[in-house]
C-alpha cells in the first residue's frame, strides 16, 4: 500500500512544495493509523511553508494542521480508539497525506453521518473561534463585537458562534464579500475604504475585538474596545505580502503587540490578551476534546454549517496555496485524498 504526502523541500513559495510517494507507514503498539479523508488548507500552513510560524520546523517535513479520517490500523495497545472509527486530529504537521500514524490521545471520535470535509473546517478553524468566544471573554447577547477578516475561515466560524449567541457583529472584509458577511447578521466594514475605528465609535465601540490581522492594525483595534472589553490577537496576517514573508510586518506586529500588552498596565477597564490553539491545547487539552465534541454536535444539528470554498486533491496543494494567497472566495480550501 502505497502513502502519499505533501513535501516542504525547503522555506518558500508554494513551488517549495512537493509530492512524495512512499510505502503507507505502520503504527506503533500504541499508534493508530488514519487514513486521511480530508485536510484544511490554513494560513498557518502558508506562514510554516515560509519558516515565519512559530511552530517551526526544519525542512523537509509535511505540512497540515488539521485533519479528518478514518482509523485504519490500531496497535494492539490501544483501547480508545477502534478500527473504521472517524476521527479528527490537529496535527500542526503531517496532515496533507493520504495516511499518518497518530497517538490515541490525539484522536477525537467524529460522531456518525457527517461530511468529513465539512467536519475538517472545525477542528482548527471552529474551535479557535468557539474558545475565543467563549474562554477568552465573557459576552453577553447584545453586546457589540468586531471581527477582522471576516469572510475567512475563521472569520466565518466567528460570525456563525456569535450569531447563535445573539452578539450585535461587525466585520471587516473586502467590498466583495460585504453580502457574505452580512448574510450572518453582521454589519460588514470595507477594510479598504471603511474607519472601523469610527464605524465602532459611533455603534457605542466592542465588548471584543478578534484581530487576526496584526500590524498597526493592533493599536487601532485597541481603540475599538469599550470600557471594560477585550482585544484578542490570535494570527498575523502582516507576517505574508503577497503570500511571501514579510520581515517589515512581522517585526511590525511585534512592536505593535508589545506596546499593546503594555495597555494592560494602565487600569482603564480594557485587556488585551494573545490566544493561541497550540499552547490551549497542550495546557488544556480536555478543553479541546470537549469543545471539539460540542461542535460537532452543533454541525450535526446544523446549527452551525461552514462553508468549503473550494476541494482540492492532495497532489494540488500548490495549487490551493496559489490560490489561497489572494483569495477570492470566502470560506475554507480542503484538500482531499484520492
Amino acid at each position: 500500500m502505497k502513502n502519499q504526502r505533501i513535501v516542504v523541500s525547503r522555506f518558500g513559495g508554494p513551488d517549495c512544495l512537493r509530492v512524495c510517494e512512499e510505502d503507507a507507514p505502520l503504527p506503533g503498539e500504541d499508534e493508530v493509523r488514519v487514513k486521511v479523508l480530508a485536510a484544511g488548507v490554513s494560513f498557518a500552513d502558508l506562514l510554516m511553508r515560509e519558516g515565519r510560524h512559530p511552530e517551526r520546523r526544519r525542512p523537509p517535513f509535511t505540512l497540515g494542521w488539521d485533519m479528518i479520517g478514518r482509523a485504519d490500523l490500531v496497535g494492539k495497545n490501544v483501547s480508545t480508539i477502534n478500527q473504521g472509527d472517524t476521527v479528527a486530529a490537529l496535527t500542526v504537521t503531517g496532515g496533507y497525506s493520504r495516511y499518518i500514524c497518530l497517538a490515541p490521545e490525539a484522536l477525537v471520535v467524529v460522531p456518525p453521518d457527517i461530511d468529513p470535509v465539512k467536519a475538517v473546517c472545525l477542528v482548527m478553524d471552529y474551535i479557535v473561534a468557539f474558545q475565543m468566544l467563549h474562554r477568552s471573554v465573557d459576552l453577553k447577547a447584545g453586546e457589540n463585537i468586531l471581527i477582522h477578516g471576516a469572510a475567512g475561515g475563521c472569520g466565518t466560524a466567528l460570525l456563525q458562534l456569535g450569531a447563535l449567541m445573539e452578539l450585535r457583529m461587525f466585520g471587516t472584509a473586502s467590498a466583495g464579500k460585504a453580502d457574505y458577511v452580512r448574510s450572518f447578521g453582521a454589519q460588514p466594514i470595507d477594510y479598504r475604504n471603511d474607519d472601523f475605528v469610527k464605524v465602532l465609535s459611533n455603534q457605542g465601540n466592542a465588548k471584543a475585538v478578534f484581530d487576526s490581522v496584526g500590524g498597526t492594525n493592533l493599536m487601532r483595534s485597541y481603540r475599538c474596545l469599550q470600557r471594560g472589553g477585550t482585544l484578542v490577537f490570535y494570527g498575523m496576517t502582516t507576517a505574508l505580502r503577497n503570500g511571501r514573508r514579510n520581515w517589515r510586518g512581522t517585526t511590525a506586529t511585534l512592536l505593535y503587540l508589545l506596546a499593546a500588552l503594555a495597555k494592560n498596565l494602565i487600569p482603564d477597564g480594557r485587556n488585551v490578551t494573545v490566544y493561541s490553539i497550540q499552547n490551549r491545547k497542550q495546557n488544556h487539552p480536555d478543553d479541546y476534546r470537549a469543545d471539539l465534541t460540542e461542535l460537532f454536535q452543533l454541525l450535526k444539528a446544523k446549527k452551525i454549517s461552514p462553508t468549503v470554498a473550494r476541494r482540492f486533491d492532495l497532489s494540488e496543494a500548490a495549487e490551493a496555496h496559489r490560490l489561497m494567497i489572494n483569495k477570492a472566495s470566502p470560506g475554507k480550501f480542503v484538500l482531499v485524498p484520492s
